[in-house]
């Protein structure tokens, strides 16, 4: 895991060499292929993943209306989901970059949450604004700190000798669950349920609005690719030495369903933009003239 302090001897366990920046960042052996496509889609996830919320903090200072236009059952939904996903990616010995694009899930959801009841209690003036920050401060201090005391006195087991990716390989010896993976499959599948369940309201609110104005359409065109790259990145890392492919997909089954799974939800929410965008531009301000005619 990321968390966890590697020695510069250990790096006679890639047998077959390794990129150097990958393990020193990652404390991973990139000794193929695969492995190097993997961190390669990893990490162009997390930038996309990145990029995507930023039109979204713009569209939400220009237009002000980021309380009407998304719904708080879709943000509590995506930071439950986000917070389950960084917690589980720890205890279920997740891949490092997992791991980072958890915790920026979760920085990334506080701004939007805290953005949206910034735009809600300031109309209201309402003097509840100030305990939701504390406690989302708390949450995210707690959610941040959670997997580094965990993680103390942590030693990496060295790893055996590489024999590369064989699909749908039958060998025997597939890696069994730990009692502290066990809790972190039960965790991860929990946020998947989070994620898939965190769309629901939001197509709801479209449909009810008839328009997708104030919501920025690159949130979740990025998400999406960003969704997919990450899934790939996870199926294409080869298996640890001994296990076969089916027990290292169901090892990270739960984090396939969230990210994979939400992507057909999010596709409707694409459908939306396209059937309300015309009503949404009607709706926009930006598209009446000036001076009359």
């Amino acid at each position: 895991m990321i968390w966890r302090k590697l020695g510069a001897s250990n790096f006679s366990s890639c047998p077959n060499g390794s990129i150097p920046w990958i393990w020193d960042m990652f404390h991973e052996c990139a000794q193929d292929g695969w492995d190097k496509a993997s961190v390669s889609l990893g990490l162009i996830s997390i930038l996309c993943f990145a990029a995507s919320t930023f039109p979204q903090y713009i569209k939400a200072c220009k237009t002000g209306n980021m309380d009407q236009a998304l719904s708080v059952w879709f943000l509590l939904g995506w930071i439950g989901g986000d917070s389950c996903n960084l917690v589980g990616s720890f205890l279920a010995d997740q891949l490092p970059l997992q791991t980072y694009t958890a915790v920026y899930y979760v920085l990334a959801d506080l701004v939007m949450l805290t953005l949206y009841f910034y735009y809600k209690f300031k109309k209201r003036r309402s003097l509840l604004s100030a305990p939701i920050n504390s406690v989302l401060l708390f949450i995210l201090g707690t959610v941040c700190i959670m997997p580094l005391l965990s993680s103390t006195g942590s030693v990496a087991a060295p790893r055996k000798v590489f024999q590369g990716r064989m699909l749908l390989s039958v060998e025997p010896g597939d890696k069994p669950f730990t009692k502290k993976e066990i809790i972190g499959f039960v965790i991860g599948s929990v946020s998947s349920v989070l994620y898939l369940l965190s769309r629901l309201p939001q197509i709801h609110t479209n449909f009810l609005r008839k328009s997708t104005q104030g919501i920025s359409y690159s949130l979740f065109a990025l998400v999406m690719l960003g969704n997919t790259l990450y899934g790939l990145s996870v199926l294409l890392k080869n298996p640890e030495v001994g296990q076969s492919e089916g027990s290292y997909v169901l090892h990270h089954l739960p984090w396939l369903v969230g990210s994979l799974g939400v992507l057909l939800l999010d596709t409707v929410i694409s459908i939306q933009f396209l059937m309300y965008r015309n009503a949404t531009k009607a709706a926009s301000p930006e598209r009446e003239p000036l001076l009359p005619s």
